[in-house]
C-alpha cells in the first residue's frame, strides 16, 4: 500500500499512529514505514503500537541495532548458504535469488550452534535492509523499503525438510520475520516447487500474515510459465538466463553464480561434532544383518489426519539405508522420504513428517548394500498428534 493511495480515514489513523510512538527510536522516521506495521495490522491502530513496541523491546534485548557491525557470520554460512542480489525489479526494489532446492541446510545447521544460525538470520535481514534504506534515501526510490525475492526449489530434498532442526528453525526464523518485519517483501516468486513445497506451506502458512501470504505466486517446474511471470515484473536484463532473463556472468555462465551463493553440499569437515554419537536411554535397540534379509520395517497405523510421525536414529558400524512410505491401497507404495543411505554412525539422524492421510506409514532400514558389516541401529519413533490449532486436532478433540 501506498501513501499517495490512502483515503482520509487511513490518513488520520496514521497521523494518530505516529503521534503515539513519537517517543519511540526507529530505524527509519518514515511515514512509509511506520504505514507498514499499520498494514501488517489491518488499521488497528492500537495492535500496531504494540506490535512496534514490542519489536522494538526485541531489537534491544538481541542487539539487533549493531550486529551489523559487531558480528561475523561462521564461514561455513558465507560459503554454503544460497542468497543474492541480482538487480531490481520494475519497480525499482532490488531482486533476492535463493537455490533453496540446492542448499544443504541440514549440513549448515550441524556446523553451528542454533544461536549463530538465527544471529546469521538476523544479521543477514539487517544488512539488506540497511542498504536498502540507505540506498532509498539517496535515491529517492523505493521508499517503502521492499524486496522481490525469489525462492528456486530444484532438487528440494524430504531429507533435508524433515530434518526436525530444519522445520523448528524455519518456523521461528518466519515468526520473527512477521513479527519484525512487517511488509518487507514486494512479491514472492516461488518456482519449481514440487509437491513436497505444499506440506512445507501448509506448515508454514498459520505463521503468515494474509497480507504476506497475497503476495506469494507459487509455480511447478514448468520454466515457461514461471519465466513468464518473473519478466512481468523484471526486465529481462535483470534475471540470469538461467532464470528467463538475459544476464549472464563475464564467462557466459547462464546461472550467475557471482552474483548469488547458489548453495552445495556442506563438507563433513566443517560438522561441530566429529565424533560417534551416544545413544539415549529412551532409544530401542536393534542388530541388521548384513547381505540378503539385513532389513527391518517398522509400520504404524494413523488414525488421524496430520498426525507427526518422528523419528531419531543412530547406527554403530557405519551407514543404513532408510526410508519412510505410504501403504496406499489404490496405489501401492508411495515414498514419503525416498531411499538413501544415512550415514547415521557419523551423526544423530532426526526427522519427523506430517502424515496428511489416515493408514499404514512404513519405516524401513535397509542393511542389504552391506555384504559384511552388520549394524546395530538405536532408535525413537513416536507418533504425535496433530498440531494445536489445526482442524484435525480440532475434530479429534471432539
Amino acid at each position: 500500500m501506498e501513501l499517495s493511495k490512502l483515503d482520509e480515514k487511513s490518513k488520520l489513523v496514521l497521523k494518530e499512529f505516529k503521534e503515539r510512538v513519537q517517543d519511540c527510536k526507529l530505524v527509519d522516521p518514515r511515514d512509509e514505514y511506520l504505514l507498514k506495521w499499520l498494514v501488517a495490522r489491518s488499521f488497528d491502530i492500537d495492535e500496531a503500537e504494540k506490535m512496534i513496541r514490542a519489536s522494538l523491546a526485541w531489537r534491544q534485548t538481541n542487539g539487533v541495532d549493531e550486529i551489523v557491525k559487531n558480528w561475523t557470520p561462521p564461514e561455513v554460512i558465507t560459503k554454503y548458504f544460497s542468497l543474492g542480489k541480482i538487480g531490481y525489479d520494475k519497480f525499482d526494489c532490488p531482486v533476492f535469488i535463493c537455490a533453496h532446492g540446492r542448499m544443504d541446510i541440514r549440513g549448515i545447521l550441524q556446523s553451528v550452534t542454533k544461536k549463530d544460525y538465527m544471529r546469521f538470520q538476523m544479521w543477514m535481514t539487517e544488512k539488506v535492509n540497511r542498504e536498502m534504506r540507505e540506498e532509498s534515501f539517496r535515491t529517492g526510490k523505493n521508499t517503502a523499503c521492499q524486496m522481490t525475492f525469489i525462492a528456486d526449489m530444484t532438487n528440494l530434498s524430504m531429507r533435508q525438510m524433515t530434518y526436525k532442526p530444519v522445520m523448528e528453525t524455519g518456523l521461528e526464523q518466519t515468526k520473527i520475520y512477521e513479527m519484525n518485519y512487517p511488509e518487507n517483501l514486494r512479491r514472492i516468486f516461488v518456482i519449481n516447487a514440487p509437491k513436497l513445497f505444499t506440506v512445507i506451506y501448509n506448515i508454514m502458512k498459520p505463521f503468515l500474515h494474509q497480507a504476506t501470504i497475497d503476495k506469494m505466486r507459487i509455480f511447478g517446474t514448468d520454466k515457461e510459465e514461471w519465466a513468464a511471470a518473473l519478466q512481468e515484473e523484471i526486465e529481462a536484463d535483470m534475471l540470469p538466463m538461467h532464470y528467463g532473463g538475459t544476464m549472464v556472468d563475464p564467462d557466459g555462465d547462464p546461472k550467475c553464480p557471482s552474483k548469488f551463493n547458489m548453495g552445495a553440499e556442506v563438507p563433513y569437515s566443517y560438522y561441530l561434532s566429529n565424533s560417534a554419537p551416544v545413544a539415549k536411554d529412551y532409544m530401542e535397540t536393534i542388530n541388521i544383518i548384513a547381505g540378503a534379509g539385513g532389513w527391518k520395517k517398522l509400520k504404524y497405523k494413523i488414525d488421524v489426519e496430520n498426525s507427526i510421525l518422528k523419528w531419531e536414529f543412530m547406527t554403530e558400524g557405519g551407514d543404513i539405508g532408510f526410508r519412510v512410505y505410504y501403504k496406499s491401497p489404490e496405489e501401492g507404495n508411495e515414498d514419503l522420504v525416498p531411499f538413501s543411505r544415512i550415514e547415521s554412525h557419523l551423526i544423530t539422524e532426526e526427522g519427523e513428517i506430517i502424515c496428511t492421510r489416515t493408514g499404514k506409514y512404513v519405516i524401513l532400514f535397509d542393511n542389504t548394500f552391506s555384504m559384511l558389516r552388520p549394524k546395530k541401529l538405536r532408535y525413537y519413533i513416536v507418533v504425535d498428534p496433530p498440531l494445536p490449532g489445526s482442524l484435525a486436532a480440532e475434530q479429534h478433540a471432539r
